[in-house]
């Protein structure tokens, strides 16, 4: 399932794709799917949801039931035209929230529906200061395999010691979920990473590996089965993994 977007330091950062599963062609440049992106994903994912924006209810309500603590200060890194944001906010009322993305189109739009928020172009020297919790999602599959470690440590020099980075990945493992990664147009330039290499590039970043975790095994109109997806954690066949790491 697709959805949202990026990456940074010196190599630079990325958006929201999926790969064909060689390596990719020529990077897909999200100013020009800014416009019309929600009614991409939606003709990407309907045979899924019909409501698109289920997916991003779904990834932070995950985060939600998750999370212990105070949190004072969110980053969403490849937050696009800012679906996630809202439901941030929501969830975690009264922290700062800040959205970073290569796209300075889609950061436009973000900014006109989410005043309240912060947005700022992703770059390599951008200091933002530090987060308790770093959200990313659908994001890493549209980095080049030799920046993912950069960006990596950039993410991890960003959060607030004991503070939490999640990270939501397409499943290369579930049949479904390359079927739509395959007939996107923004995910023409994906590469899908497994969650064995997301964990290598948490360790090589030296975080604290906390959780991993597949998601997203039913569509909303067997909603009546959410409740069973805690005992199916395990199981390598949910349309999108999650895998969450601490600062030390």
């Amino acid at each position: 399932m697709s959805g949202d977007k990026k990456s940074a330091s010196a190599p630079e950062p990325s958006a929201s794709h999926a790969s064909r599963g060689q390596a990719s062609a020529e990077r897909v440049d999200f100013d020009d799917y800014s416009a019309s992106y929600d009614e991409l994903l939606h003709e990407s994912t309907k045979l899924y949801a019909e409501d698109s924006e289920y997916f991003a209810r779904y990834k932070v309500d995950l985060i939600r039931e998750r999370t212990r603590g105070p949190v004072g200060r969110i980053l969403e890194y490849g937050c696009g035209t800012g679906r996630n944001i809202g439901y941030l906010a929501q969830a975690f009322p009264g922290a700062e929230i800040v959205g970073t993305d290569l796209s300075e189109e889609s950061l436009r739009i973000a900014a006109g529906s989410h005043p309240q928020s912060r947005f700022e172009v992703e770059r390599p020297d951008l200091d933002l200061g530090r987060f308790d919790l770093i959200f990313v999602a659908s994001v890493f599959h549209h980095i080049p395999p030799d920046q993912r470690a950069g960006v990596m440590k950039v993410l991890a020099r960003r959060l607030a010691p004991g503070g939490c980075l999640d990270i939501f990945e397409h499943n290369p493992f579930n049949p479904v979920t390359r079927r739509i990664v395959n007939t996107c147009p923004f995910d023409a330039d994906a590469i899908l990473l497994k969650p064995a290499e997301l964990r290598a590039l948490f360790r090589q970043a030296e975080l604290a590996l906390n959780k991993q975790s597949f998601c997203l095994f039913f569509p909303p109109r067997l909603s009546f089965l959410l409740p069973m997806e805690k005992y199916l954690e395990w199981l390598p066949l949910g349309g999108q993994y999650w895998v969450r790491a601490q600062h030390p």
